[in-house]
């Protein structure tokens, strides 16, 4: 029978050993690879066409909500399973509008990441038990009192890839030689995702990126 293909996203190294062992004693299950940040996941994925990606959040670079957006487009086939400190349904929901098929967070059982990994594997949602009720109720609540307004600016992945280095502290210069294009293409980029935003100075950038879990800082405490 052949193993479940499995890439690991995490940017702590001992937490992708931790991983690694675990799933490697799995007979069904084999780790083809492993990714610090959101952009050599999305190459890694191109590479080894994993069955699953292991998907962690707060990542320098390229956070798991970008990476998961580009795998999703770029291979179809792979299924993108959450694992983060973070459960908010802010987290939630991006993630999932993202493509991800499944939210489990770190402190889940272990028995629950290797079901999750063989449902998502076969296409079916998987959340952790304190992910799948609040949704449940929001399921609920949506029924009862109808649809909270969603206003949030969309922002495109290349804007998003440039608000979460200028919130990493890098210089336009720096960005543009990251991501391979023109000091004045970043400078659009950013203005645009400023803009759209309604924010007009780096701090307030910063601030945001947080609040979405993009880059690690004053983020909400996980749960």
């Amino acid at each position: 029978m052949k193993k479940i293909a499995v890439l690991l996203v995490d940017d702590h190294a001992v937490v992708r050993q931790g991983l690694r062992a675990l799933l490697e004693a799995e007979g069904d299950i084999a780790v083809v690879g492993e990714a610090e940040n959101g952009r050599a996941a999305v190459v890694l994925a191109k590479k080894t066409l994993p069955d699953v990606v292991l998907m962690d959040v707060a990542m320098p670079g390229m956070n798991g909500l970008e990476a998961t957006r580009q795998i999703v487009r770029n291979v179809p086939s792979a299924k993108v399973l959450v694992l983060t400190s973070y459960g908010d349904d802010d987290y939630v929901a991006q993630l999932m509008e993202a493509g991800a098929i499944g939210y489990l967070v770190k402190q889940t059982a272990a028995a629950d990441l290797l079901k999750a990994i063989r449902e998502v594997r076969r296409g079916t949602a998987f959340f952790s038990p304190v992910i799948a009720k609040r949704l449940r109720q929001q399921s609920r609540d949506a029924f009862t009192v109808g649809p909270a307004d969603k206003k949030a600016a969309r922002l495109s992945s290349r804007e998003a890839e440039v608000l979460q280095l200028v919130a990493e502290g890098f210089v336009n210069k720096q960005i543009a030689a990251e991501l391979s294009i023109s000091i004045k293409t970043v400078e659009k980029h950013r203005q645009q995702a400023m803009n759209k935003l309604n924010i007009h100075d780096i701090a307030g950038l910063t601030r945001y990126a947080m609040s979405k879990g993009w880059v690690e800082g004053s983020a909400p405490a996980p749960i």
